[in-house]
């Protein structure tokens, strides 16, 4: 047995194990203990915190288990919970509305009063979504309104940031702030974010910088600094701690962009739809937005419904957005407690959990997309939950929504897209990525090579090395090896994953935008 470092990235390769013909040689489970136990002896892991689990996923039965019972942090693999919770709550049918009211009457054309603008924690709206309402409202003969735009957010508590979450990860979309009534600027339904976009100049002038969508609740700072083509981009996007300030700097030496949180996401949808209204031709005479709930007795005149959760938890999953997580878990307290809070939806989420075989007391989640620090889960319970939900009717979609080994496109391979290539496991395996800095997850299914289909749950914390994708990825390819009663340790070949590692390949590949 010898290891191989890559590239930075550990892959493992195990050489000279007994091709099967030798006498005494372990067979079955057996030999699939022997080998993950090799895998698993990886120098990476020393001095390393770990659990494995696998489980035949008929029945429950554990075929291996070490350090199974011992809490971790998740990372992402925090958000089989969070969805499998959402599902079980809200539904799969279940959908997000914004909404347009008023209490004024209209005349002529005139709307003598506010519109209101109500959002229910929709992370997929985007900017034609709020562009479809101002149509609605044209089609409804509204030309000028005598009021402003007020925003109504109050179906989510004011809480922006999830508790333990790190402060100098605030201007990244991945953590962007909550809000019950939030914009997304792009297909990955990234809510919260603006794009920045940098368009270089003559050498040496500033680069132009665009936003998408427009608005005016960020404000740049360009210090920029355009370059001749052919010389190597720079571009840094910082929006300042707590702020409203975007820092966009760097050499631009060709079109370029990145995304930036901002600091409060229902001003910016608020501010995006007033300019909605503009394009559309209606005339809002008060241009400064307004804020508090819809009074009561408002009728509405403009809505809009977001897709299917059964459909929202293919980029939720597949593309690992903490958003997503978050905006459900505040919907799930809403709805069940009529509280949009943190601590209401984590108590609903432990709630549904102990139905899906995970007590509520016998783990630690603070909040819904496993970016915390402060939580902690066994790797059995991971077992456990993803045993138990094979008999709820929403399976179908969750099982489908997990990315899948190989697979190419974002919206099927997801984290998992360039991992395990040219592998029994490619194809195959549907699991759960989960990335921190020194913590990384892979929890899921694969079907064996004796066609039956297998549970794995698979938490590695505290190591120093760069992510060890690798073990998992052969943990995973030796499972998709495996042939039951008539198993043999075999040869595994390093399975082909991602390219170079960048600066911040310790988090999810989709929060680097490097898969």
């Amino acid at each position: 047995m010898r290891w191989r470092f890559t590239s930075g990235v550990v892959a493992v390769l195990l050489v000279g194990l007994v091709s099967g013909s030798a006498q005494g040689e372990p067979t079955g489970q057996d030999a699939l203990r022997l080998d993950l136990d090799r895998i698993l002896a990886a120098p990476a892991l020393n001095g390393a915190h770990f659990g494995l689990v696998v489980r035949k996923a008929a029945g429950g039965e554990v075929l291996y288990s070490r350090g199974a019972t011992s809490r971790l942090n998740p990372a992402s693999n925090g958000k089989l919970l969070s969805s499998a919770a959402a599902l079980e709550t809200l539904g799969a049918d279940h959908r997000f509305t914004t909404e347009v009211l008023t209490g004024a009457r209209t005349a002529g054309g005139v709307l003598l009063g506010d519109l209101h603008l109500r959002g229910t924690g929709d992370p997929t709206l985007r900017e034609a979504d709020l562009a479809s309402l101002a149509d609605q409202l044209v089609r409804a003969g509204i030309k000028t309104v005598t009021g402003r735009v007020v925003a109504d957010d109050t179906w989510f508590d004011s809480v922006r940031l999830g508790t333990g979450w790190a402060w100098d990860d605030e201007p990244y979309y991945y953590s962007a702030e909550i809000s019950a009534l939030t914009l997304a600027p792009n297909p990955d339904f990234d809510a919260g974010t603006v794009l920045v976009q940098a368009q270089p100049d003559a050498v040496g002038k500033p680069a132009q910088i665009r936003l998408s969508p427009a608005t005016s609740v960020v404000t740049i700072d360009n210090r920029t600094v355009s370059a001749a083509p052919g010389t190597p981009s720079s571009l840094s996007v910082q929006r300042e701690h707590g702020g409203s300030r975007i820092v966009v700097s760097g050499t631009v030496a060709a079109p370029d962009e990145d995304y930036s949180t901002v600091g409060d996401p229902t001003a910016y949808t608020a501010d995006v739809f007033l300019k909605a209204l503009a394009a559309k031709g209606i005339n809002v005479i008060r241009k400064d937005v307004g804020r508090g709930p819809v009074p009561a007795g408002a009728k509405t005149v403009a809505t809009h419904s977001s897709m299917t959760l059964a459909e929202l938890i293919v980029p939720f999953m597949k593309l690992s957005n903490n958003m997503h997580a978050e905006a459900l878990v505040k919907a799930m307290g809403r709805k069940e407690k009529n509280q949009g809070t943190w601590a209401a939806g984590i108590e609903v989420m432990s709630q549904k959990l102990a139905g899906l075989g995970m007590p509520a007391n016998a783990y630690r989640m603070v909040d819904g997309s496993g970016l915390s620090r402060m939580d902690l889960i066994t790797t059995e319970q991971l077992g456990d939950l993803l045993v138990s939900a094979q008999s709820r009717p929403w399976f179908p979609a969750w099982y489908e929504s997990l990315p899948i080994a190989g697979k190419p496109d974002r919206m099927v391979g997801g984290t998992l897209r360039n991992r395990m290539k040219g592998t029994p496991a490619e194809g195959n395996v549907h699991a759960k990525t989960g990335s921190l800095t020194s913590v990384t997850g892979l929890s899921g299914y694969v079907t064996a090579a004796n066609g039956e289909k297998l549970v794995f749950a698979s938490v590695m914390n505290n190591y120093l090395t760069a992510k060890p994708s690798g073990i998992e990825d052969a943990i995973a390819v030796r499972l998709a090896n495996y042939r039951g009663a008539s198993d043999r340790s075999v040869p595994i070949p390093a399975p082909r994953s991602a390219g170079a590692p960048s600066p911040h390949s310790d988090l999810e590949c989709t929060w680097t935008r490097t898969c």
